[in-house]
C-alpha cells in the first residue's frame, strides 16, 4: 500500500539515493558495496559553483570486504561528485580504519568514535551505517528462510512481526514459537518464587 496522496500542492526540491549490493566472492569472503547519491530537482548555488539540475551534488561510495564472521578484512571509500571538489575526496584514504571491525559488535559506536564530525565526511560516515543489514540481507542468500538447524533464525525477535511469540513465527517457524514469551528450549526462566 503506497503513502496516500498528499494533502497540499508540493514540489520536490531534493532526492537521495541509497544502493547497498552484497556480493559472494571467489575467495569465501563478501563485498558489501554502498553507494549514495544526492541531487537537486532545480540548479543548486553553491559557494563552489552552480550545481546544475539532476547533476549529483554527492555521489560517494564505500566498499567493505568481510570474512564469514562480519569481520572486515579490507575497505576503501571514494567520491566521484562533492560539494568542494579537490577537499571532499582526500578523507577517503581515513576510511581503511574500517579494516579490523567487525560488522556485529560495536560497528556503529565505532564509526562515530573513528570519524565523528572532522575525522571524517558526515555523508560516507551515514551510508556506512547501512552496511550491518545489507550484510545480513547478503549472507541470507544463502540461508534457508525457514532453517530448522539446532540454532535460533538470526532474524526472529528483531521486529515486531518475527516476535517468538508472534502468528508469523507459530506459523512458519512452529520449532522457535514461545506463546508466552517463554525462553528457547533448555534455558532456564528466571523468577521472583523461592
Amino acid at each position: 500500500m503506497p503513502l496516500p496522496p498528499p494533502s497540499v500542492a508540493r514540489k520536490r526540491m531534493h532526492v537521495r539515493s541509497v544502493e547497498l549490493a552484497g556480493f559472494k566472492r571467489e575467495d569465501g569472503n563478501w563485498d558489501i558495496e554502498a553507494r549514495l547519491v544526492d541531487s537537486k530537482d532545480q540548479d543548486y548555488h553553491l559557494s563552489s559553483g552552480v550545481r546544475r539540475a539532476g547533476d549529483p551534488l554527492h555521489e560517494m561510495w564505500v566498499r567493505v570486504t568481510i570474512d564469514r564472521k562480519m569481520n572486515i578484512v579490507d575497505a576503501v571509500a571514494c567520491s566521484d561528485a562533492t560539494p568542494y571538489p579537490g577537499v571532499c575526496e582526500r578523507i577517503a584514504p581515513s576510511y581503511r580504519q574500517l579494516v579490523g571491525l567487525n560488522l556485529f559488535h560495536g560497528f556503529r559506536k565505532a564509526i562515530k568514535d573513528c570519524f565523528d564530525k572532522i575525522q571524517g565526511c558526515s555523508h560516507l560516515s551515514e551510508l556506512l551505517m547501512h552496511l550491518p543489514t545489507a550484510a545480513i540481507q547478503s549472507f541470507a542468500s544463502e540461508i534457508p528462510d525457514n532453517d530448522d538447524s539446532k540454532h535460533k533464525p538470526y532474524q526472529l525477535d528483531r521486529c515486531h512481526a518475527l516476535a517468538s511469540s508472534s502468528e508469523v513465527v507459530e506459523r512458519y517457524y512452529p520449532r522457535w514459537y514461545r506463546p508466552d514469551g517463554d525462553p528457547e528450549p533448555g534455558v532456564a526462566r528466571l523468577t521472583s518464587e523461592v
